[in-house]
């Protein structure tokens, strides 16, 4: 019979799926493109956003600058891109995770692991952020409140979503993900013509000022050069998701490797377009955002209030080029939003199926592993939730403070990866005959080494702009998640060497006396099957023991043992303190004391209610007395459970 609990969860998380359901078909070259790009994609719907939120502190002058960093984080991505296309015919299926461990030592793939586990947490939050951050540009009633409740609803969305195994239709994503690219590019284009003809409006927040900023000042080479350092850390928040394709070769039609290859290149092309499009009609419109309101000021000087918060950039360019409220400029935002709750979701897939790829490693628990009756990693899916929750509600959903902490770990994960590959490349160099072989790999080579310098290098500029501004925390909470990796890792290989059988164990060897204690509470049916149970057994001693809590109970016993007449003595034991766990626990110790060769087995009887309610009435002291008796050496537990049908008969 059903019990409520089981009818809830059914009603929530829906009914089991069957093991080969988890088969999926492999996708070929156009469905794996949508598919695998939806999270890097997403990325160019808040990556402008940081680029300009930096420039602007420095002054509108500034801005003039935000092109030329579009140019210089559109490059570090297609440098990483190319070298990912050569990393991806030497190791088909192993992802950022073994490109770093398996060709570089396994500390440098846990250490890159921590920081994509750390990436796939980031990106739900920031998604989840950003989408209410365009739903707000939709309504601009929103406020920060409202906004904060909006990203809370959409992650307990998808989280649930991630629960059931919801599995969308094969189109719904391809077509999402091409409605974006298409009404994106044509937002540029229209723009760029708009330009072309002298049509091209002001932003909204054209004319904008951050307050204290050096507005109109001439700014030293040093300081440019800084600025725009910090502006491309920022930036390099569009290198997020552009190692999925890479992990997903497994999903890919074959050959997946020409596959994989063929969705990196057209996705690096098409983002990259896309993002040196927005960064120019962003400067050209004049686009401001900012991310402390009562420090800007509109074009009259005004004080921004908070019902008039700058919306994205993307939604500003859409209201620009296309009217506020037109059809275009509405669907943009729309189709932008859903990008970033189906990132957000991407997330939460690509997070438990790297934890349960780690965890075989022995790295992660092994229960990361298992899968739930509804082929999902249930307790990878909560506990990303969870942290993830806990950011969007400790930083309000704001997407600026939350891209603080996102960077950091992505480029280091990127930099061992390459890192490793750098290796590989080097060792195949010294092996491969041949003139036109060896050139191949040379050429591989150089690509991964430039993109390696390159990649630390941009790690480097983003901990330095950025280790004061959060990048010192995911910094922290990598290395720490990587000790504490490495001390599951060591924990699992003691328990495995413990347990290994010695040559010297013989399976057919005996103990040379047992011990056999029952657990008397009351003298009810219970004990009694425990004490039969102990006697069938034939054990070389055998005694019952009643813990002396309540003096009336314990009486009662002993005159109910006496009118029985038992085969067996009854021992009562002292418990000044009135607690049923530790003087049984000293008693169990006293006779191994006594009798150290002796094999002790403790028979404790308990009687089981129907799950719910029920199991709130009695205190569970039979599981607090084997839990602790379970760890004492040398003594064995054995539960005697009397199944209650209240009245229905036994």
């Amino acid at each position: 019979m059903a019990t409520l609990s089981s009818l809830l969860r059914r009603g929530l998380l829906g009914r089991p799926v069957t093991s080969h359901a988890a088969d999926e078909p492999r996708m070929n070259r156009w469905r794996a493109l949508p598919v695998t790009s939806s999270n890097a994609l997403s990325s160019l719907a808040y990556a402008p956003d940081e680029i300009i939120l930096t420039l602007v502190a420095a002054g509108t002058s500034a801005l003039a600058l935000g092109p030329a960093v579009g140019w210089a984080v559109v490059a570090v991505m297609l440098l990483i891109v190319a070298s990912f296309r050569a990393a991806v015919a030497a190791v088909p299926h192993g992802g950022i995770y073994h490109m770093a461990g398996t060709k570089f030592g396994p500390r440098a793939g846990v250490v890159a692991s921590a920081a994509l586990l750390l990436d796939f947490v980031f990106t739900a939050a920031v998604s989840v952020a950003a989408f209410a951050h365009f739903v707000a540009a939709l309504a601009p009633g929103l406020t920060v409140g409202s906004r904060v409740l909006v990203a809370s609803a959409a992650l307990a969305g998808v989280l649930l979503a991630a629960l059931r195994g919801v599995r969308l239709s094969r189109w719904v994503l391809p077509v999402l993900v091409s409605v974006f690219v298409t009404l994106t590019a044509l937002l540029v284009l229209v723009g760029l013509w708009q330009e072309g003809r002298g049509l091209l409006g002001a932003a909204p927040t054209a004319g904008w000022t951050q307050e204290g900023a050096g507005v109109g000042g001439t700014v030293g080479t040093v300081a440019t050069a800084l600025l725009a350092l910090r502006a491309f850390s920022a930036g390099s928040v569009l290198l997020t998701g552009v190692e999925v394709p890479v992990s997903s070769t497994r999903l890919m039609a074959r050959p997946a490797v020409p596959t994989v290859r063929w969705v990196l290149t057209v996705m690096a092309l098409t983002l990259g377009a896309l993002t040196v499009g927005v960064m120019h009609l962003a400067q050209r419109t004049g686009v401001v955002v900012g991310l402390e309101l009562e420090n800007l000021r509109d074009a009259a000087g005004a004080e921004v209030t908070p019902d008039r918060a700058p919306a994205p950039v993307l939604a500003q360019l859409a209201d620009t080029v296309y009217g506020p409220g037109s059809v275009l400029s509405v669907a943009t935002i729309a189709a932008t939003a859903l990008l970033l709750l189906f990132a957000a979701k991407s997330a939460f897939r690509s997070f438990p199926a790297l934890a349960a790829r780690v965890a075989e490693d022995g790295y992660l628990p092994r229960q990361l592993r298992v899968r739930s009756d509804r082929l999902v990693h249930t307790w990878s899916v909560l506990g990303m939730g969870a942290v993830a929750l806990s950011l969007v509600l400790f930083f309000e959903a704001r997407t600026a403070l939350l891209v603080q902490l996102y960077v950091i770990g992505v480029l280091l994960a990127f930099t061992l990866a390459q890192a490793g590959m750098l290796r590989l490349w080097r060792r195949r160099l010294v092996h491969t005959p041949g003139a036109r072989a060896r050139a191949a790999v040379r050429l591989r080579l150089i690509i991964t080494a430039v993109a390696w310098v390159v990649t630390a290098l941009a790690g480097v500029v983003v901990l330095v702009t950025r280790f004061t501004q959060g990048a010192w925390v995911a910094l922290l909470a990598i290395v720490l998640g990587s000790l504490v990796m490495g001390r599951i890792r060591r924990h699992y290989a003691d328990v495995d060497r413990e347990l290994a059988p010695d040559p010297q164990d013989d399976a057919r060897a005996l103990p040379s006396r047992v011990h056999v204690v029952v657990v008397v509470t009351t003298l009810d049916r219970p004990a009694l099957r425990a004490l039969a149970y102990a006697r069938a057994s034939r054990p070389s001693s055998l005694e019952a023991v009643v813990v002396d809590a309540e003096r009336a109970a314990t009486l009662e016993v002993i005159d109910a043992w006496e009118r029985a007449g038992l085969p067996m003595s009854l021992t009562v034991i002292a418990s000044p303190y009135r607690d049923t766990v530790a003087p049984l626990v000293r008693h169990v110790r006293e006779h191994r004391r006594r009798s150290p060769r002796d094999l002790t087995m403790v028979f404790i009887p308990e009687y089981v209610v129907r799950p719910g309610w029920r199991t709130l009435l009695h205190n569970r002291t039979a599981t607090r007395q084997t839990r602790r008796l379970q760890r004492e050496p040398g003594v064995m537990v054995g539960s005697v459970p009397w199944q209650v049908h209240e009245g229905q008969g036994s």
